[in-house]
C-alpha cells in the first residue's frame, strides 16, 4: 500500500521503538481542533468496530467520555464529522482506496478511522482542506500505531482535496453508500429501481417533523415550513434549538416524523376508549392518543425512557397512566379496547437520521429482532376485548420484521384478521396503502421539489381486528 513512493505499507506486526512518538511532537492542548477529530476517529471506532449506537456515545450527559470532554462547538463538529463518514462511508472508502496501491489491511483500523475523519471534513464539510489534512496528519503522528504512515494519510488526503471537483460526483454516481447486505434485502424487497431511490434518500438530511394539537397551518408559517397532506407540519433547517422554538414551553406540539405519526391514527376514533399503547417511549404516539381522547396505558420496560416520556407529557400537559413493565409477559387486571404496539426493531427505516444503523446492525439482528416482534404480537393481541383494534408497527424496511410477520402471525391466528385502511381513509394516507391494506411508506416517499423537505422514515404498520 503506497502512495506516489511517500510510505511503506502498514505491516501486522507489534509497534516498534522506532514507532513510538518522539518528545516535541504537536499534542492535542498545542494543535487547536485537535481533540474533536481525535474524538471523531475514536467513536467512529466505537461504531464501525464494536458496533455500538451513535445516539448513545454523542449523548450530552452519558456519552462517551471523550465526547463530554469537548465543548458544545466540537461536539457539534463531531457529531457532524460522524454523521457524514457513516452517510458516506462507501464513498470515502472508494476515494481513499483509488489513492492506494493496495488496500489498508484489516489490521489497520485506526488508520482507516483517521483517514475517513479527514475525507468527511474534506469532501463534505464546511471545513478548510489544509485544516483537515494538517490536523489528520497531526493525529497520526501522534499515535504510536499510525505514525509511521503520517506520510500516507498527508498524500492520501491532500489527494483527495486536490481532485475532489471532478472524482466526488463519479463517486457519488457509481457507489451505494451501505454494506452489501442491506442493499441486497433492499433490492429484494422493493426491486432495482425502488431500493435506489431509497439508497439515494439515506444521503440526505432529515428535516424535522412536528405532530402539532390544533392549526398546523399557523406553526408551519411560525416555523417557516409547510403542511404535508398528512397533517404533519415540516421544516427543513431550524432556524434556532428545537427548545428555543415558539409554542416549546406551552406544549404546542412535538417532534414526531411523519411516518412515525402515522400508526396512532390508525386506530381511528379513540375517544373515551381504554388503549394501551406497549413500547411507548419517548411517548410521541401516546400524546397522540391521549390527545385524542383516549385513556392510556403507556408501557415501557426502560425506567429512563419512561422518565423521558413523563417528561415530554408533562411538557404538553396530557396525563397518562404510565407503567414500567415487560411487553412480552405484562398482564393487566382488564382488556383494552385497542392497543398500539411499535415493536423494537432493526431500525433500518430510520438510517437518513441514524446513519450508524446499517454499520451496527445486521441480518442476524434483523431474524432475531423479528422473532421477538412476533412474541410481543403474540401476546399483545390477548389483552384486546372480543371486536377490539391492534394496530402492529415498527420503523423497519425489512419484510421480514413487517409484511412477512404479519402474514405468518394471521395464518396461525384466525381469531385476528387484517381490517384493511380503505383509501380515502386518512388523510395523506393513499399512497402508502400496500394491497393487503397495509401501511409502508420509505425514505424515497413524500418527494418535494426542495429535496430538504423530501422524504419520511420507513415504517410498517397492520391493523387487526380481534374477532368477536
Amino acid at each position: 500500500m503506497v502512495v506516489s513512493g511517500e510510505a511503506s505499507p502498514p505491516r501486522d506486526r507489534r509497534r516498534s521503538k522506532q514507532s513510538v512518538p518522539k518528545p516535541g511532537r504537536p499534542t492535542e492542548q498545542s494543535a487547536p481542533g485537535l481533540g474533536a477529530r481525535m474524538a471523531a476517529a475514536r467513536l467512529l471506532a466505537a461504531v464501525i468496530d464494536a458496533k455500538t449506537p451513535l445516539d448513545g456515545l454523542t449523548d450530552q450527559e452519558h456519552g462517551h467520555p471523550q465526547f463530554r470532554a469537548l465543548d458544545q462547538r466540537d461536539r457539534a463538529l463531531v457529531r457532524a464529522i460522524l454523521v457524514t463518514a457513516l452517510r458516506f462511508r462507501r464513498t470515502i472508502e472508494a476515494q481513499v482506496a483509488a489513492r492506494l496501491r493496495s488496500p489498508l489491511p484489516a489490521n489497520a483500523t485506526t488508520l482507516s478511522h483517521i483517514l475517513h475523519v479527514g475525507a468527511a471534513q474534506i469532501l463534505f464539510l464546511d471545513v478548510p482542506d489544509s485544516a483537515a489534512v494538517d490536523l489528520a496528519v497531526t493525529h497520526a503522528k501522534g499515535d504510536p500505531r499510525t505514525a509511521r504512515f503520517s506520510a500516507l494519510v498527508n498524500a492520501v488526503l491532500r489527494g483527495i482535496a486536490r481532485d475532489k471537483a471532478a472524482d466526488l460526483p463519479r463517486t457519488l454516481a457509481t457507489v451505494a453508500d451501505a454494506p452489501d447486505w442491506l442493499i441486497a434485502r433492499l433490492r429484494e424487497a422493493y426491486g432495482a429501481e425502488r431500493a435506489e431511490k431509497i439508497l439515494a434518500a439515506h444521503r440526505l438530511e432529515t428535516p424535522t417533523d412536528f405532530t402539532v394539537k390544533a392549526d398546523p397551518g399557523h406553526w408551519a408559517e411560525d416555523f417557516g415550513g409547510i403542511v404535508l397532506p398528512t397533517g404533519s407540519v415540516r421544516v427543513g433547517r431550524l432556524p434556532v434549538s428545537v427548545a428555543e422554538l415558539p409554542g416549546y414551553a406551552e406544549g404546542a406540539w412535538w417532534v414526531q416524523d411523519a411516518a412515525a405519526a402515522l400508526p396512532a391514527r390508525l386506530l381511528g376514533n379513540v375517544a373515551g376508549l381504554r388503549v394501551a399503547d406497549l413500547c411507548a417511549a419517548p411517548g410521541g404516539k401516546t400524546a397522540q392518543l391521549v390527545a385524542a381522547g383516549a385513556i392510556v396505558t403507556a408501557l415501557d420496560s426502560s425506567r429512563s425512557r419512561l422518565m423521558r416520556l413523563r417528561s415530554n407529557l408533562d411538557r404538553l400537559g396530557l396525563e397518562a397512566d404510565i407503567v414500567q413493565a415487560d411487553a412480552i409477559d405484562w398482564t393487566p387486571a382488564e382488556a383494552f379496547d385497542a392497543v398500539l404496539l411499535d415493536a423494537p426493531c432493526s431500525s433500518t427505516g430510520t438510517v437518513r437520521r441514524h446513519p450508524d444503523v446499517p454499520w451496527t446492525k445486521s441480518p442476524a439482528d434483523i431474524e432475531k429482532l423479528a422473532g421477538l416482534q412476533r412474541r410481543l404480537l403474540d401476546h399483545a393481541v390477548r389483552l384486546l376485548k372480543p371486536g377490539g383494534r391492534i394496530v402492529f408497527s415498527n420503523c423497519s424496511l425489512d419484510p421480514l420484521e413487517g409484511e412477512e410477520m404479519v402474514r405468518q402471525f394471521l395464518s396461525q391466528n384466525t381469531e385476528f384478521v387484517t381490517e384493511p385502511i380503505d383509501r380515502g381513509e386518512f388523510a395523506g394516507m393513499d399512497d402508502f396503502i400496500t394491497p393487503e391494506g397495509w401501511l409502508r411508506t420509505t425514505p424515497a416517499d413524500m418527494p418535494m421539489a426542495d429535496a430538504a423537505l423530501s422524504g419520511m422514515d420507513g415504517f410498517f404498520a397492520a391493523r387487526l381486528r380481534r374477532r368477536i
